[in-house]
């Protein structure tokens, strides 16, 4: 990919969701949601405060996150959807 993002933004691909319920009943496309579960693709450098220090992010490129049902803007690159996203739109990383 040759996209880097900006200040305090983020590239997210993504991460589908299992396609089957606890009971083994299988939701069709048309019902299901977009997953708000994804893995960092890119990291910007970070944000500035106001004297111009630069405050290092607290992703990194790699990690799978949570984010807002709605956050960030869907992007197409190489046919692959991506959604770019500034950091504090996500809402926790997972270990």
């Amino acid at each position: 990919m040759k996209v880097r993002p900006l200040h305090d933004r983020v590239i997210v691909e993504r991460v589908e969701e299992e396609q089957k319920t606890a009971g083994g009943i299988i939701i069709p496309d048309t019902a299901k949601e977009k997953p708000q579960e994804g893995k960092v693709i890119a990291v910007g450098p970070g944000r500035k405060d106001k004297d111009g220090k630069l405050i290092p992010m607290d992703v990194k490129k790699g990690d799978r996150i949570l984010f807002g049902k709605y956050s960030g803007t869907e992007i197409k690159i190489d046919g692959t959807e991506y959604l770019i996203m500034r950091v504090d739109d996500i809402l926790g990383v997972l270990e």
